[in-house]
């Protein structure tokens, strides 16, 4: 599919599988070899009420947002934005050598925290660190924590854990997490089993976890590469329309009738209006 100005992805899930993956709301596969499926990319657009977690794999993104922020997010890189309130912002993917990939999830707020200020955390490469708690596993850890390490970004609304996890093929690795928590994997690379005696999962699909308290994996033939990806459900409503969630369609239509009327940022300024003096 497209998105954006004309960027080529892969939706794993989004709008049709809510409340299903709650608090998640969406994950986009976005890679390629053609340029021409990803210069395009993600012109100046509105965000209300929602987090969003761009993790390249591969290549480089510049960005820049209402709040003043402006850089590129390179590969291994991490861009944690919470909306809040309300953010402008954009993502231009910049020519790559090979191919770029990288990944996008929304998780949703709740209705208590949709209008906190907006906050942005570019998390490097080198500060994700990594771990090898078995033979053949290896764990970058973003969010959560794995044989006592933690990753970098914390103090996040739904105390979300996030691992970018690589196994050789046939290693094993089991993985204990909160039992109210909501637990998907999506795998990149290869392919898994997530359950004795299952069929093996390929790349580009997502496993949804039940309750309970362990993950179990295991590496396919090739190896596998996954992510793996928990948070607390919020078993609130849900109001989407494009880049706004919020939890009724009046506050929906609020948001959209302030981004049309120029007083959708409430902290920051709009970086399509000019310099504050061009304002009317």
């Amino acid at each position: 599919m497209l998105e954006g100005a004309g960027v080529r992805l892969s939706r794993t899930f989004g709008y049709q599988e809510v409340p299903k993956l709650d608090p998640f709301l969406m994950l986009d596969d976005f890679g390629s070899d053609d340029p021409d499926d990803y210069l395009a990319g993600f012109p100046w657009h509105p965000h209300r009420g929602i987090e969003t977690v761009t993790y390249m794999l591969n290549g480089e993104v510049e960005h820049g947002d209402s709040l003043g922020n402006s850089g590129v997010i390179g590969s291994g890189d991490i861009q944690w934005m919470t909306a809040g309130s309300g953010i402008i912002h954009q993502e231009m993917p910049r020519r790559a050598r090979g191919r770029m990939r990288g990944f996008q999830l929304w998780v949703n707020l709740p209705k208590r925290d949709k209008m906190m200020p907006p906050r942005y955390r570019d998390v490097r490469h080198a500060d994700i660190p990594e771990v090898r708690p078995a033979s053949g596993v290896q764990i970058r850890v973003v969010s959560g924590s794995v044989a006592g390490v933690r990753g970098p970004v914390q103090d996040i609304v739904v105390d979300p854990e996030y691992l970018d996890i690589s196994l050789a093929p046939g290693a094993e690795f089991r993985h204990a997490i909160p039992r109210d928590h909501r637990t998907f994997a999506y795998v990149a690379d290869g392919s898994a089993r997530f359950e004795a005696g299952g069929n093996g999962i390929g790349s580009g699909h997502a496993v949804l976890f039940g309750a309970g308290d362990e993950v179990a994996v295991t590496a396919g033939d090739s190896g596998v590469r996954l992510l793996l990806i928990s948070g607390r459900p919020l078993n609130e409503p849900v109001a989407w329309g494009g880049p706004i969630v919020m939890n009724t369609q009046v506050e929906l239509d609020r948001a959209f009738d302030e981004y049309r009327h120029g007083t959708f940022i409430k902290h920051g300024r709009d970086p399509e209006a000019g310099p504050p003096e061009q304002r009317t």
